[in-house]
């Protein structure tokens, strides 16, 4: 997909002693870091301070200028891979712009593992558009994302059901988006990415869907706010929670944030966390067959082809592991440089080739292997 960029807005400038005059706190001012020559400073403040509510927002700036994005996580205290996500990504090194993450945004129903607040409040019903958030820890995370204007913002969440088209129903493995040009093809590319390099089970493929309109439950979502009231990119990330191991989840919500980001943004993230030894470009995936012309003819029944990853590469280091999926049971349960395949049956046998680097980024390259009478 051709890169869709945002125009650049002025980068929130960020200085000893400034002060975000909107929220009414101020801003404390960490470490500078340089990173493999990327110079980033990352600060953090509270919002409700001594308060039972109190969070921390962290704010990571470039020394260059760029868009700004927004990540949410915790909203609901039991989603716990979105806040576990949102914390980790609060530690990502931009190149360019301002990211500003709140990872546990409901401190409350985080401690008590609950979707609600202990008065049953849903935080995300509390964002009405064109109106003032109707409690104090909604006003402050809206004065935060007022502040900021981004042009991005992804609010990270679970579901204990697959979204099948209802959003009052189940919404697991689904990017839902705002309405413009540019959040709408994104959504679809982040669900593709995510779900070719990340998703072995076909049943847990992610899928874009549209904001509900103004006049539809569910609504005064945070995000719904930010797009119509901001003209903000936004999107909500929901990922299935049952049933499945939480590092996946958490591993699930950093890909789609970060595909996100760089579909929208010129403010390219490293999803190294700070580590100058990571890699800064992904591996790539190749499959060459021996036959040479295997995938391009029909083949005989019971013939042998050897399958050869051994084109693919890691531009800036190695390649650890190559996982083949072969046929449709949807698992990859075969691994090695080379693997033969027997095609005993008439029909289309699709391959997939995925291959995994020292930093766990990962490729996938595909095939169909097809025999006839």
């Amino acid at each position: 997909m051709q890169r869709d960029t945002l125009s650049r807005r002025t980068v929130l400038a960020v200085a000893a002693g400034c002060t975000l005059t909107s929220t009414g706190v101020a801003s404390v001012v960490g470490d500078t870091a340089d990173t493999d020559g990327r110079t980033v400073t990352r600060t953090s403040f509270p919002i409700r301070e001594g308060t039972d509510e109190e969070t921390t927002v962290s704010v990571t700036t470039a020394d260059a200028e760029g868009p700004t994005a927004v990540v949410v996580g915790g909203i609901h205290g039991n989603e716990v891979a979105g806040y576990t996500a949102a914390g980790q990504i609060a530690d990502w090194t931009i190149d360019a712009g301002t990211l500003v993450v709140i990872p546990e945004a409901n401190a409350v129903a985080i401690e008590r593992g609950t979707r609600t607040d202990e008065e049953g409040t849903n935080l995300n019903r509390q964002f009405p558009e064109g109106e003032t958030p109707q409690t104090e820890l909604a006003r402050a995370i809206w004065d935060v994302v007022r502040e900021h204007d981004p042009d991005v913002l992804i609010d990270l969440h679970e579901s204990t059901d697959i979204y099948a088209g209802d959003p009052t129903d189940g919404v697991g493995q689904a990017i839902f988006h705002s309405k413009s040009e540019s959040a709408e093809p994104a959504a679809a590319d982040a669900a593709e990415h995510v779900t070719r390099n990340y998703v072995d089970d076909p049943d847990l493929a992610f899928q874009p869907g549209p904001f509900s309109s103004p006049d539809t439950e569910p609504n005064g979502l945070l995000v719904h706010k930010a797009a119509r009231d901001l003209n903000a990119n936004t999107f909500l990330a929901e990922t299935l929670s049952a049933d499945v191991e939480l590092e996946t989840r958490v591993q699930w919500h950093r890909a789609i944030v970060e595909r996100l980001f760089e579909s929208l943004t010129e403010a390219q993230l490293s999803a190294d966390d700070g580590d100058e030894t990571s890699d800064t470009e992904p591996p790539v995936a190749r499959i060459e067959t021996v036959p040479t012309d295997a995938a391009e003819t029909t083949l005989e029944p019971g013939q042998t082809v050897t399958l050869d990853a051994s084109q693919s590469r890691d531009p800036d280091g190695e390649l650890v592991r190559y996982e083949w999926k072969v046929g449709d049971d949807g698992t990859f349960d075969r691994t090695g440089e080379t693997i033969e395949v027997t095609v005993s049956e008439n029909g289309d046998h699709p391959v997939v080739l995925r291959v995994v680097d020292a930093e766990g980024a990962t490729d996938t390259d595909r095939l169909t292997l097809s025999t006839g009478c």
